[in-house]
């Protein structure tokens, strides 16, 4: 039997436009030849985790010793496009945003399927679309009140894309494989395999190229099997071995004692490191979870980039990068500016300054923004420290030596648990989640931006709080019955059509149940967002 991709979701207005008989059939392709191996990886994460609640510390593994000590080798570098990437801006790719985006005047677009989407069946495929329709000049969008959006910049962002994380499925494909067992597509798989597919030569014809985020890895192993899929890609559609450009995101503890090895592995295909601060506190949070009060942090707002912790993440980074030829590029500051309201623009400008100061000054070669008006502020920062050169990937760290106990130094960042930080915690994560069934996966709350990640560190905070016995500064003792007390009094500014009560339910799911799931994302996926398969429809 032949292996196959089904199609299961609805086929709604110019989706045959993406979901072509051949680039189904490379999807396809990609999943006979990697599937096998995406699974041995997710299975290594359990093993991992499961080691870790067992008391074995992470560590610089000594067998690939050998190619952290040699000085020797160093990564592909910029491709065209990607050689000045002071500021990049983030953001999903509905038409909305991707148009404001491409109008920001960044140097860098990174278009995000990933955290900042909410992966309903309309934004996978309508997210593709929107890079489709761009990349061939026809990108536009009126709203509901009758404004139209189109993409004005003489000079347009590079773009970047972001593929779902290797632990995620697309359940409205179904891979059938050679012995006709069906099952559901891989994310990560879907799309990168679409997007490259229908993108992969116009980004080449107009001077740039297919250039990739790649989140959530943990380990070398998986940086490898991106590495094969890039290479099997180049060769399927005939291009030349090395066009693709990955950054790898460091988000998670496991990634941050294998950065050299992540590069190595990559080296053919790399451009860079990014420094994804948000999905590491809560890597640190998930995996250290139930290894006593050394490892419970204080409240969220009090784990700052200048904490000894995340000092030393980033100092490692910034010298592992420029070691190795490969931009080091910063993280989101959660601040953004309010139109409507000056004081609250005034000081996020004055977060996003300070926090960008210290990036261009440790050494990185740009940084992300969440919102176009930052651009200006963020851009000022690097320019006093770049001036006209593109990047400071020469600026070597020879100075910088990162030990594994300063990486899991989580006792001496201080601070408190509060009640107000457990309150907003609760807040947080119930009103992301209301916004995600939406299908809005990056939300304005409380003047930050908020996405999965940040999400995921409310409720993993508060699962922690709970099964640690935390006592919060005020002499609360933090337990399932006292977050359910928050929950009632939560004032949610309720209205037609909200999401509410399903995220109240995935809330308690996720943060107050005995067990503990590895992300809130997975079973609401599941159980809100995957709607029926189109036979049933027409039926």
């Amino acid at each position: 039997m032949n292996t196959t991709i089904e199609v299961t979701g609805p086929r709604e207005e110019r989706f045959d436009e993406i979901l072509t008989d051949e680039a189904l059939a490379f999807v396809t392709a990609l999943h006979a030849k990697f599937s096998g191996l995406r699974h041995d990886r997710l299975a290594d994460r359990m093993q991992r985790r499961f080691d870790l609640g067992n008391g074995r510390d992470l560590r610089f593994l000594p067998e690939t010793e050998h190619i952290r000590s040699d000085d020797t080798w160093r990564v592909a570098g910029a491709g065209p496009g990607l050689e000045d990437r002071r500021v990049e801006i983030t953001g999903p790719t509905d038409r909305k945003m991707a148009i404001n985006a491409l109008n920001s005047g960044a140097n860098v677009w990174l278009a995000d399927q990933e955290d900042a989407t909410s992966p309903t069946w309309g934004n996978v495929i309508g997210g593709q679309l929107s890079l489709f329709d761009f990349l061939r000049g026809q990108l536009e969008y009126t709203n509901p009140e009758g404004k139209s959006y189109s993409v004005t910049a003489e000079q347009t962002p590079t773009i970047v894309f972001r593929p779902r994380g290797w632990h995620l499925v697309e359940k409205h494909l179904r891979y059938v494989d050679a012995a006709g067992t069906g099952m559901a597509a891989s994310g990560s798989l879907v799309d990168f395999g679409l997007y490259f597919f229908h993108n992969a030569k116009k980004l080449i014809e107009q001077g740039r190229g297919p250039y990739f985020y790649l989140p959530k890895l943990e380990s070398h192993l998986e940086a490898r099997l991106w590495n094969d899929v890039f290479s099997f890609s180049e060769e399927y559609i005939g291009i030349p071995q090395g066009t693709i450009r990955a950054t790898v995101l460091i988000e998670t503890i496991p990634a941050a004692f294998e950065m050299d090895e992540i590069l190595y592995e990559l080296r053919d295909h790399c451009a860079g490191l990014n420094a994804g601060r948000w999905d590491y506190i809560f890597s640190i949070i998930k995996n250290y979870r139930g290894r006593g009060q050394w490892f419970v942090m204080p409240d969220r707002k009090q784990i700052t980039m200048t904490v000894p912790f995340m000092r030393a993440y980033t100092e490692l980074l910034v010298s592992t990068c420029h070691k190795r030829g490969a931009f080091a590029i910063g993280g989101m500051s959660a601040f953004i500016p309010n139109r409507r309201d000056p004081e609250v623009t005034a000081r996020a400008l004055e977060q996003v300054a300070a926090d960008k100061r210290r990036e261009a000054t440790d050494g990185f070669d740009g940084t992300w923004v969440a919102h176009p008006d930052l651009i200006p502020t963020a851009r000022a920062e690097f320019d006093a420290v770049l001036g006209d050169k593109p990047n400071q990937v020469d600026r070597l760290r020879p100075d910088v030596h990162v030990t594994r106990d300063q990486l899991l130094d989580i006792r001496s960042i201080g601070g408190t648990v509060t009640d107000a930080g457990l309150r907003d915690n609760v807040s947080i994560a119930i009103r992301y989640i209301e916004s995600w069934l939406r299908g809005v996966g990056a939300a304005a709350i409380d003047n930050l931006m908020e996405d999965a990640a940040t999400a995921e560190i409310s409720r993993s905070q508060i699962w922690q709080w709970i099964h640690q016995s935390t006592v919060t500064e005020e002499g609360t003792v933090i337990s399932t019955e006292v977050v359910e007390g928050i929950i009632e009094r939560l004032d949610l500014q309720r209205h037609d059509g909200d999401r509410f009560d399903d995220a109240i339910d995935i809330f308690r799911e996720v943060a107050l149940r005995e067990e503990y799931p590895t992300f809130l994302t997975i079973s609401a996926y599941t159980r809100y967002l995957v709607e029926e398969p189109a036979s049933a429809r027409a039926a």
